[in-house]
């Protein structure tokens, strides 16, 4: 692991996360009826709760409204919740307000150009292999697996193995 890169991570106290295209593959499934439906990722629910538990907080910005992201950030015990959002940068400057950290103690992650300003101002930009040309150029970490596909779990297995709190939060699924 880089050094610059793992101390970026050693610092990160709250990961937020874009939704389509990140915690998604991007698809809209659109029914007759025009209700909206995404598929997420169990593995990637699973390293969200795993990062929560070790304990960095969860936050959500989204640009769509969607009650099925609503429900996976209940579900997920997501401690900030931003949806229908069309200036990232303004909702990410309230979560610093609200939680009180320091830029640099943030991650963000996301793939397209609307996410490209909370990603220029947080200490961990990350992105997913399909990321938007310009998103990739800024990222500091981009992942291996896909949008949807573990790319969320890859992320929260690399902060926490950066923070050295793997081993301990996974541990006890050994006994």
């Amino acid at each position: 692991m880089d050094s610059n890169l793992k101390a970026r991570a050693q610092k990160i106290k709250l990961v937020i996360f874009d939704v389509d295209g990140v915690m998604t593959d991007g698809s809209l499934f659109i029914g007759d009826d025009g209700q909206e439906y995404k598929m997420f990722n169990t593995q990637d629910g699973l390293g969200m709760r795993l990062l929560k538990k070790s304990g960095i907080k969860l936050a959500i910005i989204t640009g769509r409204n969607s009650n099925s992201v609503l429900i996976r950030a209940e579900n997920l015990e997501v401690d900030y919740f931003y949806q229908g959002i069309s200036d990232k940068k303004e909702a990410f400057t309230d979560l610093i307000k609200k939680t009180g950290l320091k830029v640099e103690e943030c991650a963000f992650m996301g793939d397209d150009i609307v996410d490209l300003p909370p990603m220029l101002q947080s200490g961990l930009a990350i992105t997913v292999p399909a990321g938007h040309d310009e998103v990739k150029k800024i990222a500091h970490f981009i992942t291996e697996k896909i949008a949807g596909y573990g790319a969320v779990r890859e992320a929260c297995d690399f902060i926490m193995k950066a923070q050295g709190t793997y081993n301990s939060i996974i541990a006890p699924y050994f006994k």
